[in-house]
């Protein structure tokens, strides 16, 4: 991941608009993986970058700012997802697939996507706690002690979560029909 230039020289219109281009699509999709629905994804990361250039000033710098910008966006999509309003939303999107690959024939590109579909739809299936930490975890890569400080949760119940999230994923993704 590409690292942050010196941000704090430019202004905060400048800098929310480079880590935007950074960080944009990922936090998206770290939204979407709480809210399963694109455009609510959408808004909740238009928030997230909105909440970024009001407080920018307020950075004390004692973590990447991306791990900053991760909490705030995690913070903004339970906030959804204790609101009204989303109790009231009917979930159609899908998630699109989360890794690319480059498959000789395509035979084999079909059969990575609709693997990649089906990790995608048994990752949503998963009962929010175990999701955030194994998305966060393996689609994010940060390390535990990252995702600790970004979660207020300690280390021991993520190590704890990401098992059993790993195991009920197992169970999802062949219940679903993938391969083991």
């Amino acid at each position: 991941m590409e690292e942050e230039l010196d941000w704090r020289s430019q202004s905060n219109e400048d800098a929310v608009v480079y880590f935007m281009k950074l960080y944009g699509e990922e936090i998206k999709r770290l939204t979407f993986s709480f809210v399963k629905n694109w455009e609510q994804a959408e808004d909740i990361t238009q928030d997230v970058f909105v909440t970024l250039y009001t407080k920018l000033d307020t950075f004390r710098g004692e973590a990447a700012v991306r791990s900053w910008i991760y909490t705030i966006a995690i913070n903004r999509s339970k906030d959804f997802l204790r609101s009204w309003h989303h109790r009231k939303i009917a979930f159609t999107d899908k998630w699109l697939p989360l890794t690319a690959a480059s498959p000789t024939t395509v035979e084999e590109d079909v059969m990575i996507q609709s693997d990649n579909k089906m990790l995608a739809r048994s990752v949503l299936e998963l009962p929010i706690k175990y999701r955030e930490v194994v998305i966060l975890y393996y689609y994010n890569q940060f390390s535990l002690k990252e995702i600790s400080e970004m979660t207020g949760i300690g280390e021991g119940t993520l190590k704890t979560r990401l098992i059993r999230g790993r195991n009920k994923l197992q169970d999802i993704y062949c219940r679903n029909g993938g391969r083991d």
